[in-house]
Protein backbone atom coordinates (compact mmCIF):
# COMPACT_ATOMS: atom_id res chain seq x y z
CA UNK A 1 0.00 0.00 0.00
CA UNK A 2 0.92 3.62 -0.62
CA UNK A 3 -0.15 7.34 -0.30
CA UNK A 4 -2.71 7.40 -3.06
CA UNK A 5 -4.39 4.29 -1.39
CA UNK A 6 -5.19 6.43 1.40
CA UNK A 7 -7.87 7.70 -1.03
CA UNK A 8 -9.97 4.52 -0.46
CA UNK A 9 -10.38 5.21 3.35
CA UNK A 10 -13.08 6.33 5.27
CA UNK A 11 -10.75 10.08 5.35
CA UNK A 12 -12.80 13.74 4.69
CA UNK A 13 -12.26 17.30 4.42
CA UNK A 14 -12.84 19.16 7.93
CA UNK A 15 -12.00 22.55 7.56
CA UNK A 16 -14.58 25.40 7.05
CA UNK A 17 -14.33 26.41 3.23
CA UNK A 18 -14.09 30.04 4.67
CA UNK A 19 -10.65 28.69 5.45
CA UNK A 20 -9.66 27.30 1.99
CA UNK A 21 -9.36 30.11 0.30
CA UNK A 22 -5.23 30.76 -0.41
CA UNK A 23 -5.56 34.78 -0.92
CA UNK A 24 -7.07 35.36 2.67
CA UNK A 25 -3.72 34.05 4.18
CA UNK A 26 -0.40 36.07 4.26
CA UNK A 27 2.66 34.44 1.87
CA UNK A 28 4.41 33.38 5.44
CA UNK A 29 1.20 31.69 7.02
CA UNK A 30 0.35 27.56 7.53
CA UNK A 31 -2.61 27.73 5.45
CA UNK A 32 -1.05 29.51 2.47
CA UNK A 33 1.37 26.68 2.24
CA UNK A 34 -0.69 23.56 3.55
CA UNK A 35 -1.92 21.08 1.10
CA UNK A 36 -5.65 20.30 2.53
CA UNK A 37 -8.08 17.62 1.76
CA UNK A 38 -10.90 19.55 0.06
CA UNK A 39 -14.33 18.07 -1.69
CA UNK A 40 -12.95 16.74 -5.16
CA UNK A 41 -9.35 16.92 -4.08
CA UNK A 42 -7.58 14.02 -2.66
CA UNK A 43 -4.18 15.36 -2.07
CA UNK A 44 -1.60 13.23 -4.35
CA UNK A 45 1.91 14.10 -3.87
CA UNK A 46 4.00 11.85 -2.53
CA UNK A 47 6.83 13.62 -1.36
CA UNK A 48 5.19 15.03 1.59
CA UNK A 49 6.92 14.79 4.70
CA UNK A 50 4.05 15.01 7.44
CA UNK A 51 0.16 14.49 7.17
CA UNK A 52 -1.79 15.83 9.93
CA UNK A 53 -5.55 14.44 10.70
CA UNK A 54 -7.43 14.13 13.36
CA UNK A 55 -9.93 11.15 15.33
CA UNK A 56 -12.71 11.90 17.31
CA UNK A 57 -12.69 8.39 18.73
CA UNK A 58 -13.80 8.50 22.28
CA UNK A 59 -15.69 5.26 23.37
CA UNK A 60 -13.05 4.35 25.96
CA UNK A 61 -12.32 7.67 27.20
CA UNK A 62 -14.47 10.10 29.60
CA UNK A 63 -13.84 12.56 26.96
CA UNK A 64 -16.37 13.28 24.00
CA UNK A 65 -16.02 15.26 20.89
CA UNK A 66 -19.13 17.13 18.66
CA UNK A 67 -19.10 17.24 15.03
CA UNK A 68 -18.55 20.16 13.88
CA UNK A 69 -15.43 21.00 12.34
CA UNK A 70 -11.73 20.76 14.54
CA UNK A 71 -11.36 24.07 16.21
CA UNK A 72 -7.35 23.41 15.96
CA UNK A 73 -6.99 24.08 12.18
CA UNK A 74 -8.25 27.85 12.19
CA UNK A 75 -5.73 28.56 14.73
CA UNK A 76 -2.74 26.47 13.09
CA UNK A 77 -3.54 27.73 9.88
CA UNK A 78 -2.85 31.19 11.21
CA UNK A 79 0.75 30.79 12.31
CA UNK A 80 3.55 32.08 10.56
CA UNK A 81 6.22 29.65 9.50
CA UNK A 82 8.68 30.85 7.22
CA UNK A 83 10.07 28.16 4.92
CA UNK A 84 7.39 25.15 5.78
CA UNK A 85 7.86 21.46 5.53
CA UNK A 86 5.93 19.65 3.18
CA UNK A 87 2.63 18.72 5.00
CA UNK A 88 -0.73 17.56 4.11
CA UNK A 89 -3.97 18.37 5.89
CA UNK A 90 -5.80 14.85 5.41
CA UNK A 91 -9.00 16.32 6.98
CA UNK A 92 -10.86 13.70 9.92
CA UNK A 93 -11.17 10.07 9.82
CA UNK A 94 -14.53 9.02 9.24
CA UNK A 95 -15.27 6.48 12.02
CA UNK A 96 -16.55 2.62 10.83
CA UNK A 97 -19.82 1.69 13.32
CA UNK A 98 -17.87 -1.52 14.39
CA UNK A 99 -14.80 0.56 17.05
CA UNK A 100 -12.67 -2.79 16.10
CA UNK A 101 -12.84 -1.53 12.43
CA UNK A 102 -12.48 1.65 13.28
CA UNK A 103 -9.11 1.41 15.54
CA UNK A 104 -7.87 -0.99 12.23
CA UNK A 105 -8.75 2.09 9.91
CA UNK A 106 -6.30 4.08 12.00
CA UNK A 107 -4.10 1.33 12.22
CA UNK A 108 -3.78 1.10 8.22
CA UNK A 109 -3.86 5.05 7.86
CA UNK A 110 -0.60 5.12 10.18
CA UNK A 111 1.08 1.87 8.50
CA UNK A 112 0.32 3.49 5.15
CA UNK A 113 1.98 6.90 6.33
CA UNK A 114 4.89 5.50 7.98
CA UNK A 115 5.89 3.35 5.19
CA UNK A 116 6.21 5.98 2.95
CA UNK A 117 8.21 7.85 5.31
CA UNK A 118 5.48 10.51 5.86
CA UNK A 119 5.09 11.30 9.43
CA UNK A 120 1.35 10.88 10.61
CA UNK A 121 0.59 13.75 13.48
CA UNK A 122 -2.77 12.10 14.92
CA UNK A 123 -4.99 14.35 17.24
CA UNK A 124 -7.50 12.21 19.06
CA UNK A 125 -9.90 11.25 20.63
CA UNK A 126 -9.06 8.60 23.22
CA UNK A 127 -5.99 7.59 24.50
CA UNK A 128 -6.67 4.13 23.81
CA UNK A 129 -5.89 5.11 19.77
CA UNK A 130 -2.07 5.40 20.71
CA UNK A 131 -3.24 0.92 20.47
CA UNK A 132 -3.97 1.15 16.97
CA UNK A 133 -1.15 3.03 16.04
CA UNK A 134 1.33 0.89 17.65
CA UNK A 135 0.00 -2.07 15.81
CA UNK A 136 0.65 0.12 12.88
CA UNK A 137 4.41 -0.57 13.50
CA UNK A 138 3.82 -4.48 14.58
CA UNK A 139 2.19 -4.95 10.82
CA UNK A 140 5.31 -3.48 9.29
CA UNK A 141 7.89 -5.85 11.53
CA UNK A 142 8.76 -2.58 13.44
CA UNK A 143 10.38 -2.66 17.23
CA UNK A 144 10.00 0.69 18.63
CA UNK A 145 10.35 3.22 21.71
CA UNK A 146 7.03 4.50 22.64
CA UNK A 147 7.68 7.67 24.85
CA UNK A 148 3.87 8.77 26.49
CA UNK A 149 3.12 12.03 28.27
CA UNK A 150 0.99 11.16 30.99
CA UNK A 151 0.40 11.77 34.12
CA UNK A 152 -0.04 8.53 34.90
CA UNK A 153 0.59 4.66 33.45
CA UNK A 154 -2.65 3.48 31.83
CA UNK A 155 -1.82 0.13 32.71
CA UNK A 156 -5.44 -0.82 34.23
CA UNK A 157 -5.98 -4.63 34.92
CA UNK A 158 -5.92 -7.36 32.80
CA UNK A 159 -9.61 -8.08 32.59
CA UNK A 160 -9.96 -4.45 31.79
CA UNK A 161 -11.42 -3.55 27.76
CA UNK A 162 -8.93 -1.29 25.97
CA UNK A 163 -9.84 1.81 26.89
CA UNK A 164 -7.53 5.05 28.18
CA UNK A 165 -7.31 4.03 31.14
CA UNK A 166 -6.04 0.41 30.33
CA UNK A 167 -4.22 0.81 26.63
CA UNK A 168 -0.86 0.60 28.04
CA UNK A 169 -1.36 -2.66 29.15
CA UNK A 170 -2.18 -3.91 26.28
CA UNK A 171 0.52 -2.35 24.31
CA UNK A 172 2.77 -4.48 26.69
CA UNK A 173 0.70 -7.73 26.49
CA UNK A 174 0.46 -7.70 22.91
CA UNK A 175 2.41 -10.69 21.25
CA UNK A 176 4.27 -10.83 19.30
CA UNK A 177 6.11 -8.00 21.26
CA UNK A 178 7.45 -5.04 19.24
CA UNK A 179 7.79 -2.74 22.04
CA UNK A 180 11.74 -2.35 22.72
CA UNK A 181 11.50 0.27 25.03
CA UNK A 182 8.68 2.09 26.74
CA UNK A 183 9.21 5.56 28.88
CA UNK A 184 6.31 7.31 30.65
CA UNK A 185 7.18 11.69 31.07
CA UNK A 186 5.56 13.66 33.91
CA UNK A 187 3.35 11.02 35.80
CA UNK A 188 2.46 12.51 38.94
CA UNK A 189 3.14 10.03 42.29
CA UNK A 190 -0.26 10.46 43.55
CA UNK A 191 -2.15 9.04 40.73
CA UNK A 192 0.14 5.78 40.44
CA UNK A 193 0.24 2.53 42.62
CA UNK A 194 4.34 2.42 43.51
CA UNK A 195 3.78 -1.64 42.30
CA UNK A 196 3.74 -0.15 39.19
CA UNK A 197 6.39 1.68 38.98
CA UNK A 198 8.90 -0.96 40.33
CA UNK A 199 6.69 -3.23 37.53
CA UNK A 200 7.75 -1.12 34.98
CA UNK A 201 11.08 -0.55 36.55
CA UNK A 202 12.02 -4.65 36.66
CA UNK A 203 10.86 -4.41 32.84
CA UNK A 204 13.92 -2.34 32.16
CA UNK A 205 11.24 0.60 31.24
CA UNK A 206 12.14 4.25 31.89
CA UNK A 207 9.81 6.68 34.12
CA UNK A 208 10.50 9.91 35.33
CA UNK A 209 8.00 12.21 37.86
CA UNK A 210 6.95 15.03 36.91
CA UNK A 211 9.28 17.11 39.41
CA UNK A 212 11.96 15.45 37.18
CA UNK A 213 11.21 16.36 33.96
CA UNK A 214 10.43 20.27 35.32
CA UNK A 215 13.64 20.43 37.37
CA UNK A 216 15.77 19.73 33.65
CA UNK A 217 14.09 20.04 30.98
CA UNK A 218 17.34 19.55 28.84
CA UNK A 219 17.53 15.69 29.38
CA UNK A 220 14.02 15.40 27.54
CA UNK A 221 16.16 15.92 24.36
CA UNK A 222 18.40 12.60 24.30
CA UNK A 223 14.97 10.89 25.49
CA UNK A 224 13.30 12.10 22.30
CA UNK A 225 16.25 10.91 20.30
CA UNK A 226 15.72 7.43 21.45
CA UNK A 227 11.96 7.30 20.47
CA UNK A 228 10.40 6.42 17.49
CA UNK A 229 6.48 7.13 18.66
CA UNK A 230 5.55 10.18 20.71
CA UNK A 231 2.20 9.79 22.25
CA UNK A 232 1.00 13.51 24.46
CA UNK A 233 -1.92 12.67 26.98
CA UNK A 234 -3.61 16.39 27.20
CA UNK A 235 -4.15 15.46 31.14
CA UNK A 236 -0.55 15.73 31.44
CA UNK A 237 -0.35 19.77 31.26
CA UNK A 238 -1.68 22.01 33.68
CA UNK A 239 -5.89 22.31 33.25
CA UNK A 240 -5.20 26.34 33.24
CA UNK A 241 -3.22 26.17 30.21
CA UNK A 242 -5.51 23.33 28.27
CA UNK A 243 -9.23 23.02 29.84
CA UNK A 244 -10.48 21.12 27.33
CA UNK A 245 -9.93 18.00 28.92
CA UNK A 246 -11.98 15.81 31.71
CA UNK A 247 -8.60 14.00 33.21
CA UNK A 248 -6.22 17.29 33.69
CA UNK A 249 -5.48 18.95 37.62
CA UNK A 250 -3.95 21.58 38.44
CA UNK A 251 -0.60 20.43 38.06
CA UNK A 252 1.28 19.44 35.02
CA UNK A 253 3.44 20.85 32.31
CA UNK A 254 2.93 24.38 31.40
CA UNK A 255 2.36 25.86 28.24
CA UNK A 256 6.12 26.79 27.74
CA UNK A 257 7.24 23.37 28.92
CA UNK A 258 5.13 21.33 26.65
CA UNK A 259 6.16 23.48 23.39
CA UNK A 260 9.79 23.37 24.21
CA UNK A 261 9.10 19.48 24.20
CA UNK A 262 7.68 19.38 21.36
CA UNK A 263 10.69 21.01 19.79
CA UNK A 264 13.12 18.63 20.82
CA UNK A 265 10.33 15.95 19.27
CA UNK A 266 10.58 17.24 15.92
CA UNK A 267 14.37 17.28 15.66
CA UNK A 268 14.48 13.97 16.62
CA UNK A 269 15.67 12.13 13.43
CA UNK A 270 13.96 9.01 15.20
CA UNK A 271 10.84 10.27 15.28
CA UNK A 272 8.22 8.46 13.15
CA UNK A 273 4.69 9.15 14.63
CA UNK A 274 3.07 11.87 16.57
CA UNK A 275 -0.42 11.70 18.60
CA UNK A 276 -1.63 13.73 20.87
CA UNK A 277 -4.77 12.67 22.62
CA UNK A 278 -8.01 13.70 24.81
CA UNK A 279 -8.56 16.85 22.76
CA UNK A 280 -12.74 17.59 24.25
CA UNK A 281 -13.65 20.44 21.37
CA UNK A 282 -16.87 20.63 23.46
CA UNK A 283 -15.04 21.78 26.38
CA UNK A 284 -13.08 24.52 24.32
CA UNK A 285 -15.45 27.54 24.99
CA UNK A 286 -12.87 30.26 24.59
CA UNK A 287 -10.19 28.09 21.90
CA UNK A 288 -7.30 28.20 24.41
CA UNK A 289 -6.60 24.64 24.20
CA UNK A 290 -7.24 24.82 20.54
CA UNK A 291 -4.68 27.41 20.44
CA UNK A 292 -2.37 25.86 22.43
CA UNK A 293 -2.38 22.59 20.36
CA UNK A 294 -1.70 24.07 17.40
CA UNK A 295 1.22 26.19 18.96
CA UNK A 296 2.73 22.40 20.31
CA UNK A 297 2.46 21.17 16.30
CA UNK A 298 4.21 24.21 15.37
CA UNK A 299 7.30 23.99 17.70
CA UNK A 300 7.59 20.15 16.59
CA UNK A 301 7.26 21.64 12.80
CA UNK A 302 10.15 24.23 14.28
CA UNK A 303 12.11 21.23 15.38
CA UNK A 304 11.25 19.04 12.12
CA UNK A 305 13.19 21.80 10.25
CA UNK A 306 16.33 21.17 11.86
CA UNK A 307 16.94 18.08 11.82
CA UNK A 308 20.35 17.64 11.25
CA UNK A 309 20.14 14.02 9.56
CA UNK A 310 22.23 12.17 12.24
CA UNK A 311 19.41 9.23 13.18
CA UNK A 312 22.82 7.42 15.03
CA UNK A 313 26.35 9.15 15.00
CA UNK A 314 29.23 9.32 12.22
CA UNK A 315 31.79 7.53 14.00
CA UNK A 316 34.44 9.34 11.58
CA UNK A 317 32.61 12.94 12.62
CA UNK A 318 32.80 12.84 16.40
CA UNK A 319 35.11 12.98 19.33
CA UNK A 320 35.53 9.73 21.39
CA UNK A 321 35.31 9.39 24.65
CA UNK A 322 36.43 5.86 26.28
CA UNK A 323 35.38 5.83 30.11
CA UNK A 324 37.07 3.16 31.99
CA UNK A 325 35.39 1.29 35.24
CA UNK A 326 37.40 0.12 38.48
CA UNK A 327 36.59 -3.65 37.97
CA UNK A 328 38.79 -3.27 34.73
CA UNK A 329 36.16 -4.93 32.95
CA UNK A 330 34.11 -2.54 31.53
CA UNK A 331 33.82 0.26 29.49
CA UNK A 332 31.79 3.00 27.47
CA UNK A 333 32.38 4.48 24.69
CA UNK A 334 31.04 8.11 24.44
CA UNK A 335 30.47 9.64 20.96
CA UNK A 336 30.25 13.52 20.64
CA UNK A 337 29.04 14.88 17.10
CA UNK A 338 31.29 17.28 15.33
CA UNK A 339 28.20 18.36 13.57
CA UNK A 340 25.56 19.06 16.00
CA UNK A 341 27.85 18.23 19.65
CA UNK A 342 24.69 15.88 20.77
CA UNK A 343 26.26 12.14 22.86
CA UNK A 344 25.82 8.92 22.20
CA UNK A 345 27.00 5.62 23.86
CA UNK A 346 27.89 2.66 22.78
CA UNK A 347 26.72 -0.66 23.85
CA UNK A 348 28.36 -3.77 22.65
CA UNK A 349 25.66 -6.24 21.05
CA UNK A 350 27.29 -9.36 19.12
CA UNK A 351 26.50 -9.21 15.09
CA UNK A 352 23.53 -11.50 13.92
CA UNK A 353 25.73 -11.63 10.56
CA UNK A 354 29.17 -12.03 11.48
CA UNK A 355 29.43 -12.72 15.46
CA UNK A 356 31.73 -9.88 16.43
CA UNK A 357 30.94 -7.19 18.60
CA UNK A 358 29.23 -4.12 17.16
CA UNK A 359 28.06 -0.99 19.32
CA UNK A 360 23.98 0.17 19.51
CA UNK A 361 23.64 3.36 19.50
CA UNK A 362 21.48 5.11 22.24
CA UNK A 363 21.35 9.11 22.48
CA UNK A 364 22.56 10.10 25.89
CA UNK A 365 23.50 13.89 27.61
CA UNK A 366 26.91 15.27 28.56
CA UNK A 367 25.66 14.42 32.31
CA UNK A 368 25.55 10.63 31.43
CA UNK A 369 29.44 11.13 30.68
CA UNK A 370 29.81 13.17 33.81
CA UNK A 371 28.28 10.58 35.48
CA UNK A 372 30.23 7.58 34.18
CA UNK A 373 33.48 9.61 34.83
CA UNK A 374 32.13 9.66 38.60
CA UNK A 375 32.87 5.88 38.21
CA UNK A 376 28.52 5.08 37.68
CA UNK A 377 27.38 3.21 34.91
CA UNK A 378 24.37 5.62 33.51
CA UNK A 379 20.97 3.54 33.72
CA UNK A 380 20.11 4.04 30.42
CA UNK A 381 23.11 2.21 29.36
CA UNK A 382 22.27 -0.86 32.06
CA UNK A 383 18.66 -1.25 30.77
CA UNK A 384 20.07 -0.92 27.20
CA UNK A 385 22.37 -3.94 27.66
CA UNK A 386 20.08 -5.86 29.27
CA UNK A 387 17.63 -5.85 26.44
CA UNK A 388 20.26 -6.55 24.33
CA UNK A 389 21.60 -9.48 25.78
Amino acid sequence: MNFSDLNSYFLEPNVDEYYLDKERWEATQIGRNIDTYVNGHFPDNENYELAFFNVSEFEGSKNSSCTDFCKIRPYLYSLHFEDLPKIVDLGILKLDSSRKKSFKLIQDVCEILIQSKIIPIVIGGGHDINYAIYKSYVSLSRFITLTVVDNKFDIGLQDDNLASFSHLGKVISFKPSHLFHYVNLCYQSYFVSPMAIDMLQKMNFDVYRLGEIKSNLNEIEPIMRNTDFLSIDLSAIQNSFVSANVYSGPNGLSGEEICKLMRYAGISDKITSLGVFEYNQNLDKNGQSAQLISQMIWYFLEGYSLRKNELNPNVNNCIKYTVSFDDGRNEIIFYKSKKSSRWWMGVPVKSEKNKDIENYFIACSYNDYELAMKGDIPPKWIKTYKKLS
